[in-house]
């Protein structure tokens, strides 16, 4: 027998009798915990806690511009770089939560935090000696950024851990419920709390998000014997860094012809254990020479380099990691087109006739109507499409999830299209009435954008809520909280991208300019439906290649 046979024997053999014996009491444990029963209850947790940070961030430019009083360019860009810390700091919270404490901790931990950015803010908007002191106000909104964005990830991961890895449709439900929450709360703060704010003042109008976020945090703890837990497995990172140093240092080496002569160990990385399945893929066999047994890869006493020898669980993991990178790529621009609601679009409604009878309305205010399409679809996928699919595909969730995705994706390009259609119309209005030179809005409704806002919602219904689940159900078990924060930063990096586009075209072609009805948003518009097919195209590429994780 050789050396190399000889202590992998050994080295199983010892892994063996490290591993602890599991009693019927697990078994018993799934029965009475998780479940819908569980995941109901983190649904209206986590619609408190998107109804409370929307609440801040919906207005939060006009409270800057009264309290504050800075000028437009300060506060949108105070605005736009506080959004985006919420959506950068979700890798904290993940990667907390997948090393150390396990997402239920990482979440009532960080909504600590959470909750004092908002008692900060509050009392800062409420006492006069702070309400014009910049310190408070960002301690406060920098508080709720760490804490909410932390929050994120952890909390939708944790609401599917609730159900085994083999309840793909009731993971699936779940996922197109939480999608709901975050818009049915985003619609909540966009009308009732900015209401509030606007009418009764920012004491009021910050204590109700603070109220809700308070509310929340008590059902979390109320339901902690309800919940199903996830022990946290170590640091990911370290692990996959691991992987890459040990290949590396045997990159000499040739791989046995017999894969299962690579080290594989038996681990356990959950309370209620499911074990993960990990088998051997051919992609990216360089990394395979991690798992390679040698003498060189223990000490004198016997213990084991963990960056010399990696069990070819760590192998699969990477593995999976950057198969999963070029489809989270490709969500990239989908982010970027959602956010044109909140930005081009309402440039575009601005120069628009804003009345409806007696009524002037506000040029954001239609972005609710792609809120209540995810609301009035979401429900009819999961209901009807989905059986329906089911018929033809004969799979248990009716479309895969990258179909799923590649759907949403395809509506992106008919949002823009569109967009750019109205705008075309809109300018050849202004043309015929003879507004060009002048910057004022043109005899034509803005109700004329409702389709392309209702695109956009049906969009984000297949595409982002598919990439949710994507995301969580193809990440290694002990790499989903970093995986659901992978997937929450294609919205950051989307708004990124949307002022990368707009400051390029329009210093190279002008067709942005302050009076709107002298430019060319049109041909913006046909820009960005041309990116969305060349990234179409780029998905579906992807999407072809990629082999599914076998839960």
């Amino acid at each position: 027998m050789s050396v190399m046979e000889e202590a992998r024997i050994s080295l199983l053999v010892a892994e063996e009798n490290r591993n602890e014996e599991i009693g019927s009491s697990t078994s018993d444990l799934k029965q009475q915990t998780g479940g819908w029963k569980a995941s109901s209850l983190i649904l209206f947790i986590e619609l408190c806690q998107n109804a409370a940070i929307a609440g801040i961030t919906r207005n939060l430019v006009v409270y800057l511009k009264e309290e504050l009083l800075e000028d437009n360019f300060v506060a949108a860009t105070h605005v736009s770089t506080w959004t985006g810390t919420c959506f950068l700091t979700t890798l904290i919270g993940a990667y907390v939560s997948d090393s150390y404490w396990g997402n239920y901790s990482t979440v009532c931990g960080f909504w600590i935090i959470y909750l004092s950015g908002l008692v900060i803010l509050t009392t800062s908007a409420s006492l006069s000696i702070l309400k014009h002191t910049p310190f408070f106000t960002f301690l406060g909104l920098y508080m709720i950024s760490l804490g909410a964005g932390s929050i994120k990830p952890c909390l939708s991961t944790f609401g599917a851990d609730q159900f085994a890895n083999t309840d793909r449709r009731a993971k699936a439900s779940f996922f197109s419920w939480y999608y709901l929450s975050i818009r049915v709360a985003a619609l909540f703060a966009s009308t009732v709390i900015v209401w509030i704010q606007d009418n009764y003042g920012w004491t009021i109008g910050f204590g109700i998000p603070t109220l809700l976020a308070g509310i929340g945090f008590t059902c979390l703890m109320a339901g902690s014997r309800y919940y199903r837990y996830r022990k946290p497995s170590g640091s990911p990172f370290t692990r996959l860094c691991q992987v890459i140093v040990a290949a590396s240092k045997k990159h000499n080496l040739s791989l046995p012809e017999n894969y299962s002569l690579l080290y594989q160990a038996k681990e356990k990385s959950t309370i209620v254990p499911e074990e993960e399945g990990f088998k051997h893929t051919p992609e990216f066999s360089f990394l395979d020479k991690a798992a390679i047994v040698s003498t060189s890869d223990f000490s004198c006493s016997g213990v084991l380099n963990p960056w010399r020898l990696c069990t070819m669980s760590q192998v699969e993991e990477l593995k999976y990691v950057l198969r999963l990178l070029p489809i989270w790529a490709t969500f990239i621009l989908f982010s970027s087109v959602s956010t044109q609601e909140s930005s081009v679009f309402v440039e575009q409604a601005m120069v628009m006739d804003r009345r409806f009878g007696s009524i002037n309305i506000p040029p954001a205010s239609l972005s609710s109507c792609s809120v209540l399409a995810i609301v009035v679809f979401a429900p009819i996928y999961d209901k009807i499409v989905v059986p329906v699919a089911r018929r033809f595909t004969k799979t248990e969730g009716g479309l895969s999830l990258l179909q799923r995705s590649g759907i949403g994706l395809l509506f992106s390009i008919l949002a823009m299209s569109t967009a750019a259609i109205v705008e075309t119309k809109r300018l050849q209005i202004a043309r015929d009435e003879g507004l060009m030179h002048q910057n004022v809005p043109v005899p034509m409704s803005i109700f004329w954008q409702i389709p392309q806002h209702v695109i956009i919602g049906i969009g984000e219904a297949f595409a982002q809520i598919g990439m949710l689940e994507f995301f969580y159900d193809q990440a290694p078990n002990s790499m989903r909280s970093v995986s659901m924060a992978l997937a929450l930063l294609t919205i950051s990096l989307g708004s990124y991208a949307t002022s990368f586009i707009l400051t390029v075209v329009n210093r190279v072609t002008g067709w942005i300019p302050e009076n709107l009805n002298q430019g060319h948003l049109d041909r913006f518009f046909w820009l960005v439906a041309g990116l969305c097919l060349f990234n179409q195209f780029m998905f579906v590429y992807c999407a072809s290649r990629y082999r599914y994780k076998k839960n």
